[in-house]
């Protein structure tokens, strides 16, 4: 190569490339979290059902 360098040894490494598996499951997860945080905010607040409207289950009390 050139003979000004000789005796350095250059050890190329990708550190981003190494470092995207550890990070990306974490950016991965505050992503969706973040994407549910903003469709539920969107959706506005949430409407509670009428006392009468809230028990759906049928009645099961039998008559003799």
């Amino acid at each position: 190569m050139n003979d000004r360098y000789d005796d350095v040894v250059v050890l190329a490494d990708h550190s981003i490339l190494l470092a995207v598996p550890a990070f990306l499951p974490a950016f991965l997860i505050a992503g969706v979290v973040l994407f549910i945080a903003v469709r539920d905010r969107r959706n506005g607040p949430d409407e509670s059902a009428p006392p009468h409207e809230a028990d759906t289950a049928p009645d099961t009390d039998e008559e003799n």
